[in-house]
């Protein structure tokens, strides 16, 4: 079966009988392209692939993109999906991906950043320009909710109501749920809207929130490369998700409660947010450290 066709059946198989999101049917759907192009180069039928054969695939795929514990994890369960799907179509009569070992993540704390930081990095964005405001609206509204930036793309106009302060997001699943905004976000959400969005819309038509310099949706890797470019200016290194950290790690410092945190973060399980609770003891004992050193001199020499 020709690859084109191959990657189009699977699509329609995670689409229709696995009802996955459509973010994540991209991504599925990219890992296999690049599994069945290895085949291709190293004249492999992926039809007859055994564990050793993906084992070997799955070491190239470390060593050409230097992938971490966590994207092996994901390439495997992709190679596991795909399997599964070639059993369904008769094409397959057993699964080699279950046998390979799916590797530990890494317990590393999500990267975050204090609110002056954030402050210095935000006032930072050019809002002479309309590539500027709107970016100065967008990452507000990131912080300011703690959106994922697959949510923050797939934002319509409509799903803003200033009146309450509120955002229909959807995220992961197709699952909507409403977010609370501040302020600052709302200030500069009227401007964009008001000054930004019309003039970079031109004579296009879109419902979407955020669009680009074409009139058209604000892509995910725009919006990478755009702050990318401004915390590099700052000589900052720092991840967009950054934001999404630390609007999660203040509420809980504030006194939020996690289940209220898990509700606006839009976790599925609690597990996921309780990290948040490790990433702000070790801020305390960062803190701890910087600021009491002689109180720290004192415990470790009581007799003193």
């Amino acid at each position: 079966m020709k690859e084109r066709t191959l990657i189009e059946r699977y699509r329609t198989h995670l689409v229709a009988t696995e009802r996955q999101a459509l973010l994540t049917v991209d991504t599925y759907c990219i890992e296999i392209g690049c599994f069945l192009k290895w085949n291709r180069i190293m004249e492999l039928c992926p039809e007859k692939c055994d564990a050793l054969i993906l084992s070997r695939y799955i070491e190239f795929r470390r060593k050409q993109g230097r992938i971490d514990s966590r994207s092996t994890a994901k390439a495997i369960s992709v190679l596991r999906s795909f399997y599964k799907f070639l059993i369904n179509e008769g094409l397959r009569v057993d699964n080699p991906a279950v046998l390979l070992e799916i590797p530990k993540r890494n317990s590393r704390l999500p990267s975050v950043h204090s609110r002056e930081l954030v402050e210095k990095m935000l006032t930072s964005v050019d809002t002479s320009t309309l590539t500027g405001l709107r970016d100065r609206a967008l990452f507000e509204l990131i912080y300011s909710s703690g959106l994922r930036v697959s949510e923050a793309v797939t934002l319509n106009v409509g799903d803003i109501f200033f009146s309450e302060g509120i955002a229909r997001v959807t995220g992961k699943g197709d699952k909507e749920r409403l977010v609370v905004f501040g302020g600052e976000a709302e200030t500069w959400l009227k401007r964009y809207l008001a000054e930004g969005r019309p003039r970079l819309l031109g004579r296009n038509h879109s419902s979407a929130l955020f669009v680009g310099r074409t009139g058209h949706r604000l892509s995910r890797k725009g919006i990478w490369k755009n702050y990318a470019i401004l915390t590099s200016q700052l000589g900052m290194s720092s991840h967009l998700h950054s934001l999404r950290h630390s609007f999660a790690t203040e509420l809980l410092a504030g006194g939020a409660d996690l289940r209220s945190v898990q509700e606006l973060l839009g976790h599925a399980d609690l597990s996921t947010t309780q990290i948040y609770t490790h990433v702000d003891n070790a801020m305390l004992r960062e803190n701890h450290r910087r600021y009491l050193p002689r109180l720290r001199e004192y415990q470790s020499h009581p007799e003193g």
